[in-house]
């Protein structure tokens, strides 16, 4: 009966927890403008009081960019971190906005009701739902539902330059059981999901270098050797006939897919032509004999994001180019090793390379996959919490991105994350008219109730 009177006291202050986050929404925290450093302090100092009035030890804590919101509160039982970031992305074009992106307000559309504004989706109001579950559990239990770390902050929408800084630095204060993340979405507009898999990434830009100078075709052309030419037979030769990546070793590290999270993949119904017809587009590329979740969840890619040389300008100019560009990025799963990806990859080129070409290799980066330890029964219990909110069966997804702060917990803290969240696909983030359904915003506060009830109690 303890859940209930919990879920019972959200119901019932709905009013209230939307005026919070209202308030918190009309600071405008554009992180990547230094004319909205005050601002983005002031949302720190905000978060810092309401944990206070929580019963959070919170503090607000400086870094060379914004401030990182650190809290403590509860006792007893697991030891769990929650994730969000208060930071938003800028708001141009203004004129596009149907209000002011900073005066949320509720709004009647044709599929319900909407909390629109800046940040109410990405990641305000996502962040909010664990704060408001928290509170309504403190009412009625007078206290946390267990020993709890709260880190907000306020660069992850300019690339939180400070983040790992501060978790090396901090790390045995942020150390946790389990970390908790709510800034992703639901797998469609009412199927809760929880994302256990992160692809990772490897990138690198390089040159096809040939003579020392650009020549003139008429006096070259057939006798010396295109970079262009050379650059193109070689990335065309990235894939076979199959879609399989050429670099050697690629897959080494590679696992297949669970077969119990394959069922669950499969029982989603995927919809891939209507996936690929939003964007124009009709057959599946990519490796045969495998489904298009798995490709965009499970797989590793390899990818040429962009190819450059010569003269490129209007009119013509017959020349030889002295050098060709290439930009080439890897999505990378399991234990695939991003340092090992690219050494690999250059090996491939350089035994590619004719006589009179050298390459020239730059800015390569790269992060590993994140793979989360499902079988520690805290994910097996929320998954259950959240089919009983949402009345249909949560699932174990993937993800074809790279969210790196799961990364930067598994890697630096030594603990998985456990990435949940209410978000849908047409909540547009990063564009005019943000908006966050008043369904998610409700539904998530309860779901984080019956995760916490289901994980502490």
């Amino acid at each position: 009966m303890s859940l209930e009177a919990v879920l019972s006291r959200i119901d019932d202050t709905l009013p209230e927890a939307l005026d919070r986050l209202f308030g918190l929404l009309r600071i405008p925290s554009i992180s990547t403008d230094p004319a909205y450093r005050g601002d983005c302090a002031a949302a720190a100092d905000w978060l810092v009081e309401d944990l206070r009035s929580l019963g959070f030890e919170a503090s607000s804590r400086p870094t060379p960019g914004h401030p990182m919101v650190v809290a403590h509160g509860g006792e007893g039982g697991p030891h769990l971190l929650f994730y969000g970031h208060y930071d938003v992305q800028p708001v141009d074009p203004l004129t596009l906005w149907h209000r002011d992106p900073f005066d949320p307000a509720i709004e009647e559309t044709a599929k319900g009701k909407v909390i629109r504004g800046r940040g109410s989706s990405d990641d305000k109001g996502q962040l909010m739902t664990f704060l408001e579950a928290c509170r309504a559990w403190k009412a009625v239990h007078g206290a946390l539902p267990c020993r709890l770390t709260i880190f907000l902050e306020g660069e992850e929408e300019s690339g939180s330059p400070s983040l790992v800084p501060f978790m090396t630095d901090n790390s045995a204060e942020l150390a946790a059981d389990l970390a908790l993340i709510c800034d992703t979405g639901l797998f469609d507009s009412a199927r809760p999901a929880i994302t256990t898999m992160l692809r990772g990434l490897a990138r690198v830009e390089f040159t096809v270098r040939a003579a020392g100078r650009d020549l003139h075709s008429g006096m070259y052309g057939g006798l010396a050797r295109n970079p262009i030419h050379v650059l193109s037979r070689i990335l065309g030769q990235l894939h076979d006939d199959q879609g399989r990546v050429q670099v050697p070793g690629f897959y080494d590290d590679v696992d297949e897919l669970p077969e119990a999270i394959r069922a669950q993949w499969q029982s989603l119904a995927f919809d891939h032509s209507a996936y690929l017809g939003d964007v124009g587009l009709s057959v599946p590329a990519g490796e045969t004999g495998r489904t298009p979740l798995e490709m965009i969840w499970s797989r590793p890619t390899a990818e040429v994001n962009g190819v450059w040389g010569g003269y490129t300008g209007a009119g013509f100019k017959t020349v030889l180019p002295a050098e060709a560009h290439a930009k080439v990025s890897f999505r990378l799963v399991s234990r695939q090793d991003p340092d090992k990806i690219l050494q690999a990859f250059r090996g491939w080129i350089e035994d590619q390379l004719p006589e009179d070409c050298e390459l020239v290799w730059s800015e390569p980066d790269g992060s590993p996959a994140s793979v989360m330890e499902i079988d520690n029964p805290a994910f097996e219990a929320a998954r259950h919490a959240l089919s009983e909110e949402w009345g249909s069966p949560a699932a174990f997804i993937g993800c074809g991105g790279s969210i790196p702060i799961a990364g930067f917990f598994k890697s630096i803290l030594g603990m998985d994350a456990m990435l949940i969240g209410f978000g849908k696909d047409d909540d547009q983030i990063h564009s005019p008219n943000e908006k966050y359904d008043l369904e998610s915003f409700h539904h998530g506060i309860r779901s984080w109730a019956r995760i916490l009830d289901r994980i502490a109690g």
